[in-house]
């Protein structure tokens, strides 16, 4: 009999030990690195589990926004006749029909690029452009009047063009020169023009003129002592280029070989 129930007690503690030998390799994670060819047969039930769980997961998720999609589509239609009756509303008090509307997106548009445009100039092309700022914003004022500008596809665009316009304002920067003596600075617009501190171009001197006019009438005469205006160096302006050519008529002056004035325009005895 003693013998008869040794071996069941003997089967029974080595099925535990199985059951919990098994247990503990369930509870040692699985590394995701190891490559499949390096997995234990358990291991790669373990993967190919993961695997498909991970495939049930994914589908489920799939199907939940499927789902969503198709609710979305069904809605789509009502939604956009919504949005319809809303702008359709909009436009009742504002005044306007959808051509108004799209002709006003388009002037916009082309606002837009414009300033775009603008915007890629250097420091001097844009001071010499400030004429065409100016109408640009002259431009966005009369959009901003129309009425078409508060609705919400406009009014944000609107406010973010007139800060960019703005920022392409440029201010002319003036500085001050007083006039010497012919005698001993050779004092006259040419040369002052001339200097590389001023312009380093001569004929540039018309600007100088235009910018004093009050106290310069006749550019052959300048007087030591004179405080000068000198504008910021650019191209000459139209104002400029028709009093340049209006003293050259006056003065019918010769042209040399080249087809240039001769010049330097000299002052009168008062700078000698």
């Amino acid at each position: 009999m003693k013998k008869t129930l040794v071996v069941p007690v003997v089967m029974l503690t080595l099925a535990t030990w199985s059951v919990q030998a098994q247990a503990q390799q369930k509870q040692v994670p699985l590394d995701p690195n190891k490559p499949d060819e390096q997995l234990t047969k358990e291991e790669g039930d373990v993967r190919i589990k993961d695997l498909r769980d991970n495939v049930t997961n994914l589908e489920a998720q799939l199907k939940q926004v499927n789902d969503k999609a198709d609710k979305a589509r069904l809605d789509l239609p009502k939604l956009q006749q919504q949005l319809a009756d809303c702008e359709n509303s909009l436009y009742v008090l504002i005044g306007a029909t959808k051509e108004d509307v799209e002709k006003f997106r388009q002037r916009l548009g082309i606002l837009e690029g414009k300033v775009r445009e603008m915007k890629q100039l250097s420091e001097d092309q844009l001071l010499e452009r400030q004429d065409q700022v100016k109408s640009l914003d002259d431009e966005l004022t009369a959009l901003r009047k129309e009425k078409i500008a508060v609705l919400p596809e406009f009014y944000p665009r609107v406010l973010a063009l007139g800060n960019e316009i703005k920022s392409l304002y440029r201010e002319k920067k003036v500085k001050g020169y007083t006039v010497g003596t012919w005698s001993e600075n050779r004092e006259c617009l040419w040369n002052i023009s001339a200097r590389q501190e001023i312009y380093n171009d001569p004929f540039l001197w018309p600007k100088i003129w235009v910018a004093n006019k009050e106290i310069i009438r006749n550019p052959d005469i300048i007087f030591p002592g004179q405080q000068l205006q000198i504008p910021a160096k650019t191209e000459k302006t139209d104002d400029e280029v028709k009093a340049e050519r209006k003293y050259y008529r006056t003065k019918r002056i010769t042209l040399d070989k080249n087809g240039n004035p001769q010049l330097p325009i000299r002052t009168n005895g008062a700078n000698n």
